[in-house]
C-alpha cells in the first residue's frame, strides 16, 4: 500500500499513511489507503485546492478514487475541497451537516476575510458538500486491509471535532487532531471554540492515541503525546479550567 510520498510533496506517516501541509494556513490534510478505499482528512480551503489534492492522490495510489472523506471541524480552510470528490462518502461530527448548512454565508465571509478570492470562495460555498454520515461518539471505518477509528472528541477548537485514529501504521498509531492541536502556532480560538472543554478535549485525544502514538496536528509538524498533553496544560490555564 506504500507510494512515493515525497515526489508529490507530501510527508509519509506510515506504511499507506501519509500528510500534506498546505500553503497559506499550513493546514493539513491526511491521506490514509486501504486495500479497498482511499480515506481522505479534510479537503482543503477552495474547490481549486480540492481538485488539486483529487489529482494528487490519484497519482500517489495509481488512479484509484478518494472514496471517504472525514472533516475535522468547520472552518473554510478544512472543509471548502469537498465537492471536488463526486461521489466519496463525507463523515463528520454530529451536527456538522446542519452547521455547514445554516452557516454557509459566515464561511464564505471568513474565508474571504482570510485572503480567498471572493469567486473562489462563492464558488466553494454555492457547491459545499454537507456530510451525509454523522459521528456521535466513535465509528470504525474498514478500508480493506486495514481499519480505522472516527472519534467525536470534542468540543474544544470548535463545537464539531473529529479525529482520525490509524492504528499499527509500521508499529506506530498515528492520530490527526484536526485543529484541537497546533504546532506552528498558538492554538487559535475563534468565536465557534469551546475553551472551557478543551482540555478534555485533548485529554480523550491523547486517551485514543496513548503515549507511543504520532500525533498529526491541523496546522504544523507532527509531535508526540508530551507536546499535546503540554498544549492541553497550557489550554486549561488560558481558559482558567482545573
Amino acid at each position: 500500500m506504500d507510494v512515493d510520498w515525497e515526489e508529490y510533496g507530501w510527508e509519509r506517516l506510515g506504511n499507506g499513511v501519509g500528510r500534506r501541509r498546505l500553503p497559506g494556513w499550513d493546514a493539513t490534510v491526511g491521506l490514509v489507503l486501504g486495500e479497498r478505499a482511499v480515506l481522505l482528512y479534510d479537503t482543503g480551503s477552495t474547490l481549486a485546492e480540492g481538485a488539486e489534492l483529487r489529482a494528487q492522490a490519484e497519482a500517489l495510489t495509481g488512479g484509484r478514487r478518494v472514496t471517504h472523506i472525514a472533516l475535522s471541524h468547520p472552518h473554510f480552510d478544512h472543509v471548502l475541497g469537498t465537492a471536488a470528490f463526486a461521489g466519496a462518502e463525507v463523515f463528520g461530527a454530529v451536527g456538522l451537516d446542519e452547521l455547514l448548512r445554516r452557516e454557509r454565508h459566515a464561511l464564505r465571509e471568513d474565508a474571504v476575510r482570510q485572503g480567498v478570492a471572493e469567486s473562489a470562495a462563492t464558488e466553494a460555498v454555492d457547491t459545499l458538500v454537507l456530510p451525509g454520515h454523522m459521528v456521535s461518539g466513535e465509528w470504525t471505518l474498514d478500508l480493506g486491509g486495514r481499519q480505522v477509528l472516527l472519534a467525536n472528541v470534542g468540543p474544544g477548537h470548535s463545537g464539531h471535532d473529529l479525529a482520525l485514529l490509524v492504528p499499527d501504521a509500521d508499529g506506530v498509531e498515528v492520530v490527526f487532531c484536526g485543529d484541537l492541536v497546533e504546532e506552528s502556532g498558538e492554538p487559535q480560538a475563534g468565536s465557534d471554540a469551546v475553551g472551557s472543554q478543551w482540555p478534555a478535549a485533548l485529554d480523550r485525544l491523547l486517551a485514543l492515541g496513548g503515549e507511543d502514538a504520532l500525533y498529526v496536528p491541523g496546522h504544523g509538524a507532527a509531535v508526540d503525546a508530551a507536546f499535546v498533553r503540554r498544549q492541553r496544560d497550557e489550554l486549561a490555564r488560558r481558559f482558567s479550567v482545573a
